[in-house]
């Protein structure tokens, strides 16, 4: 019963060949294809308010400098929007519910910030690692405390996004097979449950969003430090 639980967290294989690119090139496909024209309906109409709305949140701690990494942060929300979305449907398959996934995106971006700041401003960038007016003796254990912190970054952007998604899966399988095993023994219990799977699905869409939204708003603000 406790491996069947973690069975959803497997990467899908079909003839031995992982599907998990399959998983996160699917998204795209659900995409409007572009057109000569700017806007064709209401689906690209609504996909390009929604984009444009994302786009101004996450640009919102940067200056004008970070501007240039628009595109790309918006890419990843809506990558990580519609693979955390996606992944809450009957039997589907969550790429980002997988540790190596989500620091092969963290650890990159995180490492393309530092760097950034390290090649224009290698002073201020080396200086966050000391506090200002610092007493002498506590320089040594205070560089090592914030050298950790820093390079502990990208592990907790892909921990945070594993383990939220993790739990919230394990918790909406939990609660479903206890409403159907419930359902012929007491009925009335089994509604109680349902009730409750049905309340934390909702939760779980709004983990969804968030968690998508968090990780790429950390990269952001990530960026500020270092431009």
């Amino acid at each position: 019963m406790n491996l069947s639980f973690f069975d959803q967290f497997m990467s899908p294989c079909l003839l031995g060949i992982p599907l998990i690119l399959l998983a996160l090139l699917f998204p795209a496909l659900l995409l409007p294809s572009p057109n000569t024209r700017w806007i064709t309906n209401r689906l690209s109409t609504l996909q390009s308010w929604l984009l444009h709305s994302i786009t101004k949140q996450l640009m919102i701690p940067l200056d004008k400098k970070g501007h240039k990494w628009a595109l790309i942060l918006t890419s990843l929300m809506a990558l990580l929007l519609m693979i955390n979305l996606l992944g809450l449907l009957p039997y589907t398959f969550t790429p980002t519910t997988q540790l190596s996934m989500n620091m092969a995106l963290a650890f990159p971006l995180w490492l393309a910030t530092l760097l950034t700041g390290l090649r224009n401003q290698p002073s201020i960038s080396l200086g966050h690692l000391l506090p200002e007016g610092t007493p002498t003796p506590l320089i040594p254990a205070l560089i090592l405390i914030e050298t950790t912190s820093l390079l502990i970054r990208p592990l907790a952007l892909g921990v945070r996004l594993t383990a939220n998604l993790t739990a919230g899966h394990l918790l909406i399988q939990l609660i479903s097979t206890a409403t159907t095993a419930l359902l012929l023994i007491v009925p009335s219990v089994s509604i109680l449950t349902a009730l409750i799977l049905l309340l934390l699905t909702i939760l779980e869409v709004a983990v969804a969003m968030i968690q998508a939204y968090v990780f790429v708003l950390l990269l952001s603000l990530y960026l500020q430090e270092n431009i």
